[in-house]
Formats: C-alpha cells, structure tokens, sequence
C-alpha cells in the first residue's frame, strides 16, 4: 500500500512533476525574483534581469512573399500564375502598336482631306484608260441613311432593268426585221436611259440622303412620265418603236409554222419585260410617295427650299450681283446726262 497517496483528495503526489524537489526550488527561486508590482519596465537592472534591453533594435518579421529573381539576362522572372514576356513577345507587340497608330494617323488624314476637298466621282464606273471620266459620286452605303438603302437600291436596280428591256427591245426589231422598232429603239436607249438617270434617280438619291423635299418633288413629276410611258411601251402601239402586246398578238395571228411561233413567244417576253417594269414604276412610286408624306412634308415646303437653294447658289448670286450692277451704272449715266443739259 505504500504506492498509494495517504490522502485521496489532496494534491497528487505520485508521477507528479511539481513534486519534484528542484522544480519546487526553481519556481520559489523566480516567484520571488520576478513580481508584477515589482516590475519596472524603466529599470535597466530589471530589464537585464528578465531578458528585455532598450538598446536592442526590433526584430521584423519577414514577409511570405518571395522578392523577385532576376535572370542572368537582365530580365525579371515574373511570380507564378503570371505570363512570361520575352524580348520576341515584346517586339510583336511593339510592332503591333506601331501598325495601329500609323493606321490611326492615315484615316485622320483621309478625314480631314475629306472634309476639306470634294470626293472623288466614281460614276459611271470608267477604265482608267478611257477618254471620258465619272461624273457623278455615289455610294448608297455611304450616302444614304440606313432606312432608306434598300429602296434606292431598287430604284437604282429599277433603272437598269429599264435599260436592259430597251437594249433587248432592239434586238428583238432586228429578229422581226422592223425597221421602225430597230431605228426608235436605239433612239430611246440613247435618250431614255442616261436622262431616266439623271432626271429622276439623281433626284431621288438626293432626296433620300439629305431629305430634300425638292428632289422629292422633281423625282415624283418626271418618275410620274415614267410610268406613262412604260405603260405606252407595254402596250406596243404600232410604229411606237416597242415591242408590246398589240406587236405579239399581231405576230401570233400571222404565225404560220413553228418557227414563227418561237419567235413570237420571244417577242412576249420583252412584252412582258415592259409591262413588269410599269408595274415596279408603279409600286416604287406609290411607296416613296407613303413615306414622304409621313415625315410630314408639303409642296410649301419644297417651295420654301427652293427658294433658300436658289437664292444660296453661286451663280445666282453672281448673276444677281451683275444684274444690279448694270442697274446702278446705267442710272447713274443717266443722272450724268441730265446734269449736263
């Protein structure tokens, strides 16, 4: 029983580290050196004593982060997680910025020469080469606002069908051998197509790309004899010069064999190709006309801007000038006359 502690409920005896006699010594021994009101953090005695000195500096933690490792070459090593940039990388993208910013500084220069000078015509689209240069500039891409493209690029459409019909029309009076449609068709390809275009789509490509209600209102006077006369070319009237539908039904009557017949079924078909470009005359017309009148404009309107366009233009002015001019100079010849008697 000698390894049992006398008294159960006291402090443990038995494999008990503070019972050890040393360790009982060491603990009285700083229990009395070291107390808590005792302590003053001025004293340098008190402060060599427990290990603290106000002439040692303080000691910084490192940080986690690695400092960068530089390469022999020179370049720093980027941290992980990160790309690395090398002389070749670098010289691309160099290159790069340098190809953007020379491409920045030539459309500034087309902008600004644009801004300042006329551009160049591109219509008809002419050779080089060729005697004769474009008159006109057109992009509907360019000119025209979004809404409106696809209708001027019927209308422009619409103009070569127009001429396309008629260069056929002559083709057929040489297959029917009528002198009368072969010599009034050229007449007409000659007339009727470069005038169509500047007497009615120039008006209406001006129209739509600045709202003119001016070329609004030539557009619909002259696309208005347009109309009236692809319908006379349908209907074929003779010696009219078209081939219509009084020239085919003619040419059935007095079809006798199968060659005949081809031949008038040709003659159809360009009947055919006139009376189609009436009937796209008359819905092009009967819609640009719906959507002029709903932005609101009036012939008033197109009065009153044509008298502001007339009155702005150069030679108008010039012609006006002159005008009054000769007006002042004459009556003061006459004023100097009439001194003298």
């Amino acid at each position: 029983m000698s390894g049992f502690d006398e008294n159960p409920f006291g402090e443990p005896t038995i494999d008990n580290p503070f019972a050890d006699p040393a360790v009982q010594q060491v603990t009285r021994n700083t229990n009395s050196q070291i107390r808590v009101e005792d302590y003053n953090p001025f004293d340098n005695t008190n402060n060599q004593r427990t290990g603290y000195s106000n002439n040692q500096p303080a000691i910084m933690q490192p940080t986690q982060d690695n400092p960068p490792v530089y390469a022999r070459s020179g370049q720093q090593t980027m941290p992980p997680g990160k790309p690395v940039l090398n002389t070749a990388e670098l010289q691309r993208r160099q290159e790069e910025l340098e190809r953007k910013e020379e491409e920045l500084a030539r459309r500034e220069e087309e902008m600004r020469q644009t801004t300042y000078n006329v551009r160049r015509n591109n219509w008809p689209p002419l050779p080089e080469q060729c005697c004769f240069q474009p008159c006109f500039y057109q992009d509907i891409q360019v000119d025209i606002p979004l809404e409106f493209q696809k209708i001027v690029r019927h209308l422009y459409y619409l103009w070569i069908f127009h001429g396309m019909v008629l260069l056929v029309n002559v083709l057929g009076g040489i297959i029917i051998v009528d002198f009368a449609i072969i010599g009034l068709g050229i007449l007409y390809v000659i007339l009727f197509t470069p005038f169509s275009y500047l007497c009615w789509f120039r008006p209406a490509y001006k129209a739509f790309r600045a709202d003119s209600s001016f070329n609004f209102m030539v557009f619909f006077f002259i696309f208005f004899f347009q109309f009236v006369i692809t319908i006379i070319q349908a209907i074929g009237i003779p010696s009219s010069g078209t081939i219509g539908i009084i020239t085919v039904l003619t040419l059935f009557k007095a079809a006798e064999s199968a060659g005949q017949v081809v031949v008038a079924v040709i003659e159809l078909l360009i009947a055919i190709g006139f009376a189609c470009a009436a009937a796209a005359d008359l819905f092009l017309i009967s819609k640009i006309h719906r959507m002029y009148r709903s932005t609101g404009a009036s012939f008033a309107k197109a009065q009153a801007e044509f008298t502001t366009e007339f009155l702005r233009n150069q030679h108008v002015r010039g012609a006006a000038s002159n005008v009054a001019a000769a007006a002042v100079q004459s009556q003061l010849n006459t004023n100097t006359t009439n001194n003298r008697y």
